[in-house]
C-alpha cells in the first residue's frame, strides 16, 4: 500500500550505500513514497552465509510489512518466553505484554539471510530502485543541491549523482565514515563469543529464549540459546579471548560442547563463527546531505537484539523525512531531527547493551564476586532477580525530547517500562498497534497499516473531525487523514491502549510516533494548537 495522494517526483534519486537489510529497507520505504533510489554495494553479490541477526521485533516486522515483506513475520519462529538460569536453577522468566493486541508477534527469530532474500524479492518488483553490485564508494562530494558519489567498479570508476545519500555500509563501513569525517568512538570487548547454528530436535524449547549464567558446561561464563525455524537453534557461548574454533572442531571439543547442552541426540552444524563485540557510535548521523544508518552509525553488543532492530528504525526515520523534504512538504531542517532522534536512540542502545556486557564480563575480581553473590541471592528472591541483567530486549526509542514532539503536561513519559512491556502512550512514544475497522478500507485491519500514509489525526468524542481535517490541510501540503476513534475502534481496544479521553485529538507522525495530544477546551484554541503541533512535527516554516 502506497501513501495516499502521492504527487510525482522528478528530481535526482537518493543513493543508498550498502545493500544489507537496513539499506534494503531504506530503499523500499523511499520507493513507497515515490522517490527513486540507487542502491549500491561493494560486494559482487549477496553472501547468504550464516544466521547473523536473527531476532526481529514486532515494530520492525510492521515496517517490513508496509513494504510488502510481511512474509518475514510469517516465516519466522515466534517465541514468547525468556528464561534466565543460574547454573541449573531458573531465576525468572517473563513474556511480552502488548497494550494494543497487535496481530503481529512480539518477536520472531529468523535468519538475516532469509530476511534479505524476502526484501530482495520486493526490491525486484520496484521500478524505482536500481541495484548496483560491485560498486564501492571511494569518494563523496557535496554541494548545496546534491551529493556526488565516486564508485570503484570492475569496469573502472563511475559517479552517481543524488539528491541525498543514506550510508548504511555496515560495521565495516570505515571508508565511508572516513570520507564523511565522523568519529566512531567506543570500546571493544576482549571476550569472544562462539556462535553455532545447529539443527536438532529439542522438544519444549521451540518458543523459549534461554540464558544461562555460569552453567557447569561453560563455567564462569554464559550461554544463550535461541530457537529458529526448521528445528534450528542458535547457541552463543561466551569464550576466552584465546579461543581457537578450528582446534576445537578438529579435536572433538566442539562436539562435546554442543552435547553438554543437547545430550546424546543427532544434530547438524549449519553454521559456526566467532564474534568480538563492540560498543561504538559516530559523533553525528547527518553530514550535510548524507545520513548515516545502522551498523555504519552504531555498533552494540547483541544481547537484547538492538542492532538490526535499531538499524531498521533508522531506515524508517530517514526515509519519511527525506521523502517529505524532497516532495516539498517539509523544510530541510527536518533532517536535523534525524540526527537528534536517532543519535539519542543509539546512545540509549549503547547504555543498555553496555550495562549488560559489564554484567556479563566483570572487569575485576571484586566485580566477579559481586555478580556471583547477586546471582546466588537471586535464586528465589524477586528483588535480586530484578538486578540480574541478561539483556533488555529491543524496543522502539521514545522521542519525548524531540523538537518534533509537542509535550503534554498531563501525559509525561514514565521512563523505561518493565521487561517485555510497552510504555504508556504519550507524545513521543510509538502508538500501540491495534485491530481497527475502516469501512472504506476493508483491507486495513490494524492501526499501523494507516500511520505510514502521512500525518494521521485520531479524534475522540467532542472533537469535530471535519474541522480537524480542514486545519491539517491548511497547516501542511503533506498527505493527511482524520479518523474518529469511535468509528474505527468499536470494541474500544485502541481507545483503552491510548488512554484516550473525550475532547482529544491524537496526532501521529508518518512513522507511528505520537507527535501531540491536543486537549484544548475551545474550538479556536484546538485549531491553533493542532496547526502548531502539525507544523512542529513536520518542520513547516510558520
Amino acid at each position: 500500500m502506497s501513501p495516499m495522494s502521492l504527487p510525482g517526483y522528478t528530481g535526482l534519486p537518493v543513493a543508498v550505500i550498502g545493500n544489507g537489510p537496513v539499506g534494503q529497507t531504506t530503499a523500499l520505504l523511499l520507493a513507497r513514497w515515490g522517490i527513486p533510489v540507487v542502491l549500491l554495494d561493494a560486494r559482487p553479490e549477496r553472501d547468504a552465509v550464516g544466521s547473523k541477526a536473527i531476532c526481529q521485533q514486532r515494530d520492525v516486522l510492521d515496517i517490513w510489512a508496509s513494504v510488502g515483506a510481511g512474509r518475514i513475520a510469517e516465516d519466522g519462529l515466534t517465541w514468547t518466553t525468556a528464561r534466565t538460569f543460574y547454573r541449573d536453577q531458573e531465576l525468572f522468566h517473563w513474556s511480552f505484554v502488548d497494550r494494543g493486541h497487535s496481530p503481529l508477534p512480539a518477536f520472531v527469530n529468523v535468519s538475516q539471510c532469509h530476511s534479505e532474500q524476502v526484501l530482495d524479492e520486493q526490491i525486484a518488483t520496484q521500478s524505482l530502485i536500481e541495484v548496483r553490485w560491485g560498486c564501492e564508494v571511494v569518494g563523496i562530494e557535496q554541494t548545496e543541491e546534491e551529493v556526488t558519489l565516486t564508485c570503484a567498479t570492475p569496469a573502472g570508476e563511475t559517479q552517481v549523482r543524488a539528491a541525498y545519500a543514506v550510508a548504511s555500509a555496515g560495521a565495516r563501513g570505515d571508508r565511508v565514515r572516513q570520507l564523511l569525517g565522523v568519529t566512531f568512538d567506543g570500546q571493544s570487548f576482549d571476550d569472544r563469543f562462539l556462535i553455532c547454528d545447529i539443527r536438532a530436535d529439542l522438544p519444549g524449547w521451540e518458543t523459549e529464549r534461554r540464558f544461562y549464567f555460569d552453567p557447569d558446561w561453560n563455567p564462569g561464563r554464559q550461554v544463550l540459546i535461541h530457537p529458529c525455524p526448521d528445528s534450528t537453534f542458535r547457541i552463543d557461548w561466551q569464550v576466552p579471548a584465546e579461543f581457537d574454533l578450528d582446534a576445537e572442531a578438529a579435536d572433538g571439543r566442539l562436539d562435546a560442547r554442543i552435547r553438554q547442552i543437547i545430550g546424546d541426540r543427532p544434530y547438524e552444524i549449519v553454521w559456526k563463527s566467532i564474534y568480538r563485540f563492540h560498543a561504538r557510535s559516530v559523533d553525528r548521523m547527518r553530514v550535510g546531505r548524507v545520513l548515516l544508518a545502522g551498523d555504519c552509525a552504531h555498533l552494540v553488543a547483541p544481547f537484547g537484539a538492538r542492532g538490526l532492530n535499531s538499524g531498521v528504525a533508522d531506515a524508517e526515520n530517514a526515509a519519511w523525512k527525506l521523502a517529505f523534504v524532497l516532495h516539498g512538504w517539509s523544510t530541510e531542517t527536518l533532517l536535523d531531527s534525524y540526527d537528534s532522534e536517532r543519535l539519542a536512540a543509539a546512545h540509549e542502545n549503547l547504555e543498555v547493551t553496555s550495562h549488560t556486557m559489564r554484567f556479563l564480563v566483570p572487569q575485576d575480581d571484586a566485580e566477579w564476586e559481586a555478580r556471583r553473590r547477586l546471582l546466588e541471592e537471586a535464586v528465589g528472591a524477586p528483588d535480586a532477580q530484578a538486578r540480574v541483567d541478561s539483556g533488555r530486549f529491543a524496543e522502539p526509542f521514545w522521542y519525548v525530547d524531540s523538537p518534533l514532539t509537542t509535550a503534554d503536561p498531563g501525559r509525561r513519559f514514565a521512563g523505561r517500562p518493565p521487561r517485555g512491556e510497552m510504555p504508556v502512550a504519550v507524545p513521543g512514544v510509538l502508538v500501540p498497534d491495534a485491530p481497527i475497522t475502516v469501512t472504506v478500507r476493508p483491507d486495513v485491519m490494524r492501526l499501523r497499516q494507516l500511520v505510514r500514509d502521512g500525518l494521521l489525526a485520531l479524534t475522540t468524542d467532542g472533537v469535530d473531525a471535519h474541522e480537524t481535517a480542514v486545519v491539517l490541510k491548511e497547516a501542511t501540503d503533506a498527505p493527511t487523514r482524520v479518523l474518529r476513534l469511535a468509528d474505527i475502534d468499536p470494541g474500544g481496544t485502541l481507545t483503552a491502549a491510548l488512554g484516550a479521553r473525550p475532547g482529544e485529538t491524537w496526532l501521529v507522525r508518518p512513522d507511528g510516533h505520537v507527535a501531540a495530544v491536543i486537549t484544548s477546551a475551545t474550538t479556536s484554541d484546538r485549531a491553533a494548537d493542532l496547526a502548531e503541533a502539525a507544523e512542529r512535527a513536520l518542520c513547516v516554516a510558520r
